[in-house]
């Protein structure tokens, strides 16, 4: 049997680094204040179109052009749920979680520590510039010498199920929670990722336009206890 998702047994308390709230919704359900896009296609003001829209109650991952969906605020210690379906065919997106340095990686990618949701694979992390550790990092992220957060090194750690998500059409959850220098990840109840030693314990919060059209309903971050 899978690993179930447990409840909290204590109220959440101080968490963002630059909001004190116990608990805020990331999206107001109206438009994107509170968030800002980096998409090179549009560098020098380029007329591109939008990579994120609101539309019908949902925030919109249109796929392309490719390029991220960004917080303005950083936050640390919180647990954040994510609801999220395919509406088309299934593709690539992510969120990914202490996002700084704007693209630090491939002219793109935002250092940071995304928590994968490509349609098969939800829940893998991949280390942009930053990293963190495993139990079984060898079997799950390839051999030591091949390690990296950078470039062609071996980002990526591959989460702990199969068969965790739903078809596509159906809306998915994902939690995410940064405790410290943790970081534990559910998808639809299952544990399928946790890792320690994380190189950084606070950012901004991304969401990926990766080639394949996601919708967004639920954006909750509830702050959590500090752990130093």
């Amino acid at each position: 049997m899978k690993p179930r998702l447990l409840p909290f047994a204590f109220l959440a308390a101080a968490c963002a680094t630059t909001s004190p709230a116990t608990e805020v919704s990331l999206w107001n359900g109206t438009d994107l204040r509170g968030w800002h896009a980096d998409v090179p296609a549009a560098d020098g003001g380029r007329d591109v179109p939008a990579s994120f829209v609101v539309r019908d109650g949902r925030l919109v991952s249109l796929g392309t052009p490719a390029g991220h969906l960004i917080t303005d605020a950083s936050y640390r210690d919180y647990r954040l749920t994510v609801e999220w379906r395919w509406p088309g065919e299934p593709g690539n997106c992510g969120v990914l979680v202490h996002t700084s340095t704007p693209r630090r990686l491939a002219g793109m990618y935002p250092q940071s520590i995304e928590v994968q949701m490509h349609a098969g694979n939800a829940g893998d992390f991949w280390c942009i510039g930053e990293d963190l550790v495993v139990p079984d990092m060898e079997a799950r992220r390839g051999p030591k010498a091949n390690w990296g957060v950078d470039g062609s090194r071996a980002r990526r750690i591959e989460n702990l199920t199969d068969g965790s998500e739903k078809p596509a059409g159906d809306w998915n959850q994902m939690v995410i929670q940064c405790l410290g220098r943790e970081i534990t990840v559910w998808v639809n109840g299952d544990l399928v990722n946790h890792a320690t030693d994380c190189t950084t314990d606070h950012g901004q919060i991304t969401l990926q336009a990766e080639g394949a059209v996601c919708e967004f309903r639920r954006l909750d971050l509830e702050a959590l206890p500090a752990v130093r």
